[in-house]
């Protein structure tokens, strides 16, 4: 970065220094319309800039803050009551109602601001401010998430439990999941181009830039997010926001250019730090702190990756088997629809889960450890019961086939069971050439 920490105000003149008595004076609607924008923007997105400090301490105890209030507002004002705090899911009811106290909040605080401040001919220099700090919360949330798509921790590839599962059994969600995990270089694209918008925010003079590509990924996430049930409805729609008020200023000069074929003049840029020697120390700072801000998130998604994601390493029976004969009790059963206790397959899907599938298609998980140098599986229907786990010993007998022997649900099971190689949609590959669609 070479360029001082300053932020555009088209509303400006060249010579014009935000907060100057030569800068043009906002109407009253103007000005309560930018401290409500304001009050709201800062409340959303606190507590950036804590958030980029490693670990959830910080956000928890945030969410914890509001934790009160908003059960409260919940149950007199929404008649809920409010059980689940925020979680995987940024749609929760606590999420809505904590977007509700935001505009109740920005608009009195925006009132009441606009009240006891009529004289201010303009708010330039805290809007200035304000674009700073979203340009910077903005660009860390999307390296953030760029950086998870990148190296494939977001999205893992189709597991052997997915394979097995009907298109009418998974959830929008699910199939959307599957449909990312699939294609490594799809992900990968989506990521880089996450980072890409983000890293141009980081830098004044692409930050117009910066807001458009932000723009146009988040309009592209915001409306799968819609498609697909995907419960980061209110996070991605607010992002989005954020990259259009970034890119508004210059809406007219774009417009200029694109569309109506005019002339267009560059955008003035005044500086926000008054002092040369502060700028750049500024300037230094924000380079060094987004450095290391990229290089912690691709070193802290790379190690959860090799501990969980894709780059993990597969348990040794990894994928799915065929069950060819079980016996239960002693009593050999046929593959009938109507046995709810016969399996179907044995999946292998991650290093401490065995799922087993019906033959009605069901599929029930089981917490698995697997100790090979006794060649037995110790299974938990729920790991963190004092229950027994069951035990089963296994040996291999030829080449992609095993058989399993033990108590399973309190009852004596013997199965035979093949690797399954062949599936369409991993063995399928790419083409250059289609001479016809392959469509199925």
């Amino acid at each position: 970065m070479t360029t001082p920490l300053r932020v555009e105000t088209p509303e400006m003149k060249p010579a014009t220094e935000p907060g100057s008595a030569a800068a043009p004076a906002w109407g009253a609607a103007k000005r309560l319309l930018f401290r409500f924008a304001f009050v709201y923007l800062v409340l959303y997105n606190l507590p950036f800039p804590l958030t980029m400090l490693p670990g959830r301490a910080i956000p928890k105890a945030y969410t914890g803050l509001w934790e009160a209030p908003v059960k409260w507002v919940g149950k007199h004002l929404f008649h809920v009551d409010i059980t689940v705090l925020p979680n995987g899911s940024g749609d929760t009811t606590f999420n809505y109602v904590q977007v509700f106290l935001y505009l109740v909040l920005a608009t009195g605080a925006a009132l009441a601001w606009t009240l006891l401040d009529r004289r201010r001919p303009n708010d330039l220099r805290l809007y200035a401010w304000l674009r700073v700090y979203i340009r910077f919360a903005l660009a860390a949330t999307m390296i953030r998430y760029g950086v998870a798509k990148v190296i494939e921790l977001q999205f893992a590839s189709v597991t052997p439990d997915r394979l097995v599962q009907t298109y009418g059994e998974s959830s929008p969600m699910g199939l959307l999941w599957t449909f990312m995990g699939f294609s490594a270089l799809y992900c990968f694209f989506g990521g880089a181009a996450e980072m890409l918008g983000g890293l141009l925010l980081t830098l004044r003079r692409t930050t117009l830039l910066g807001a458009l590509v932000c723009a146009g990924v988040l309009a592209n996430v915001v409306t799968l997010n819609l498609s697909f049930d995907v419960p980061v409805k209110l996070f991605s729609s607010h992002l989005l926001a954020q990259a259009l008020f970034l890119a508004a200023p210059d809406l007219r000069r774009l417009a200029n250019l694109f569309l109506l074929n005019r002339a267009t003049e560059p955008a003035p840029e005044p500086p926000l730090i008054a002092r040369a020697r502060v700028r750049k120390v500024a300037h230094a700072l924000v380079a060094v702190l987004f450095a290391v801000y990229v290089g912690y998130s691709l070193f802290t998604v790379y190690k959860m990756s090799k501990a969980y994601g894709e780059l993990a390493p597969k348990p040794p029976f990894y994928g799915v088997w065929a069950v060819d004969e079980m016996a239960i009790d002693g009593q050999v059963r046929p593959p009938l629809l109507t046995d709810p206790d016969r399996w179907r397959r044995v999946l292998f899907p991650y290093t401490d889960v065995l799922a087993v599938q019906t033959p009605k298609g069901e599929i029930k998980y089981y917490a698995l450890k697997l100790t090979p140098a006794t060649h037995t599986f110790a299974l938990s229907e729920d790991p963190s019961s004092k229950k027994k786990p069951d035990l089963l010993s296994y040996r291999e007998t030829g080449p992609g086939r095993l058989e399993i022997a033990g108590t399973f649900n309190g009852r004596q099971v013997r199965a035979t069971i093949r690797r399954e190689e062949k599936f369409l949609l991993t063995s399928r590959g790419f083409h250059w050439i289609n001479e016809r669609p392959f469509n199925r």
